[in-house]
């Protein structure tokens, strides 16, 4: 199933629940029920809805003229009795849910044994569809970062150091490259924004790391090759890895001023000084990260 055809299922299950809701509830139920109209109401084509009303009519709970207007099975207006309340959120997409199961592979990959993460435990956790934690995990094991093993679950490697140092290797050359490619398209404009925005306030901890400078660099390059790399699942683990690795005030700042460092030698347009700062930067976080992150191996298996 592509994304597109993902997220249209994830659209017209939502509406057909709310609807199917608000019909059994006696509560705000819609007046217009063409298609058209319930489209424009939640905000979405109407592939999704005409997809949720199907299921209705089929059910009853709306019905269907000869002339195919469309109108509320009055006998079912307020049946049900609902001890919870109806879904408040569109459901979220599949590079939100990306994310959030990356992380959890990426925390089971921090314990120092192989671990097996299920998705009937994960589907309880995040309150969310077994198929789309199968559809996630089928994604990542295409990038190798687990395997999926027969009544088992899904395998997680321990975190590898020498994979850590690989992946900078690559890094370093790629976004070097990126950097050469990106000189006629860098913007100081641009540049005085991304610097004036990753400023520390002192005696302030920045909440999170911010990576716009590598992101700015890469597409500015206009090389799709080096962008598809730094699109991979392998690629987003290592930067869930530095996120997770570096909430300390003296690491957010430490990187921070490199970032800087960066950013003031690109806007002088001082090209071997920001090769040298790039470089630098992303073999500074090696020893950071593994650092770090040992630290957190070890928290996590005392628990």
């Amino acid at each position: 199933m592509t994304k597109r055809e993902t997220i249209i299922m994830m659209l017209s299950t939502y509406i057909e629940n709310d609807l199917r809701y608000r019909i059994q509830s006696n509560d705000r139920i819609p007046t217009n029920l063409s298609l058209s109209s319930l489209a424009n109401y939640y905000g979405v084509s109407v592939t999704p809805v005409r997809t949720a009303v199907n299921k209705l009519v089929e059910d009853e709970l709306i019905l269907k003229q000869s002339n195919n207007r469309l109108f509320i099975n009055t006998r079912r207006i307020g049946t049900k009795k609902f001890s919870n309340p109806p879904i408040t959120e569109f459901p979220r997409s599949p590079d939100y849910w990306d994310e959030i199961l990356l992380g959890e592979v990426m925390r089971a990959s921090l314990q120092r044994e192989r671990v097996y993460l299920r998705e009937e435990m994960l589907s309880q956790k995040h309150q969310v569809g077994r198929s789309i934690i199968r559809q996630s995990f089928s994604r990542f094991a295409g990038s190798h970062l687990l395997a999926h093993i027969p009544r088992r679950g899904w395998l997680v490697e321990p975190f590898n150091q020498r994979d850590l140092h690989a992946y900078l290797e690559i890094r370093e050359v790629l976004e070097l490259k990126a950097l050469d490619l990106a000189r006629p398209n860098i913007d100081k404009s641009e540049l005085t924004e991304l610097i004036q925005t990753t400023t520390s306030t002192p005696g302030i901890r920045r909440p999170d790391l911010d990576h716009r400078i590598h992101e700015y660099i890469i597409e500015k390059s206009g090389n799709c090759y080096i962008r598809n790399f730094f699109r991979q699942y392998n690629a987003k683990y290592y930067t869930a890895l530095a996120h997770y690795a570096a909430p300390e005030t003296a690491v957010v700042n430490e990187m921070t001023a490199q970032h800087q460092a960066i950013l003031n030698a690109l806007l002088s347009r001082a090209w071997t000084r920001a090769r040298h700062e790039l470089r630098n930067h992303i073999r500074a976080q090696e020893a950071v990260l593994s650092n770090l992150l040992a630290m957190k191996t070890h928290a996590l298996a005392v628990k």
